[in-house]
C-alpha cells in the first residue's frame, strides 16, 4: 500500500528548510566580515526573439512584488553583501543567492548575467550545501 503524499505539508517543510539554509548563509557571511542585507529588488527581463538570438539581455531593475498578506517576498538574489576596503569610502559589493543544491534555473542565470553586465555587483556567488554536514560552499557565477 502506497503512502499518499501531502503536498501542502511537504511544501511547508521545503520552505522552512530553505529559510533555515538562508539564515545559515547569512550568519556565515557575517562571520567572514561581510555586511549582509536582504536584496529587495528584482530584474524584469524583456523577452524578444532578436534579443535571445543575439545573446543580449534587455531588462530593468524593479522593486520586488508583494506576496500574500502584503508582505514583501524579497527579490533575486537573496543577499547584497558589502565590505569596506582598506581605502576610505570604497566598498566591494557582491550578490549571493542561496540554493541548497547549488543550481540556478535558466531565468535565474539570465538575471545573474544581467546584474553582472550592468555593474550592479563585482561578483555573483551561489551558496550551496557542502558535502560535509554544516559546510557551506560558495561558487562564483560567470
Amino acid at each position: 500500500m502506497k503512502k499518499k503524499i501531502d503536498y501542502k505539508k511537504q511544501g511547508k517543510r521545503n520552505r522552512a528548510a530553505g529559510q533555515r539554509f538562508e539564515a545559515r548563509v547569512r550568519k556565515d557571511l557575517e562571520s567572514k566580515g561581510w555586511f549582509v542585507s536582504k536584496w529587495q529588488n528584482n530584474v524584469e527581463l524583456e523577452y524578444d526573439l532578436e534579443v535571445l538570438f543575439k545573446k543580449v539581455i534587455k531588462g530593468k531593475c524593479i522593486p520586488a512584488k508583494m506576496g500574500k498578506f502584503r508582505s514583501n517576498q524579497g527579490g533575486y538574489p537573496d543577499f547584497l553583501c558589502y565590505c569596506r576596503l582598506k581605502r576610505k569610502g570604497i566598498y566591494k559589493i557582491i550578490f549571493v543567492e542561496s540554493k541548497s543544491k547549488g543550481y540556478l534555473s535558466k531565468e535565474e542565470k539570465m538575471k545573474a548575467k544581467w546584474y553582472l553586465e550592468n555593474d550592479y555587483c563585482s561578483k555573483f556567488l551561489i551558496a550551496s550545501k557542502g558535502k560535509k554536514r554544516g559546510v557551506i560552499e560558495y561558487k562564483e557565477f560567470k
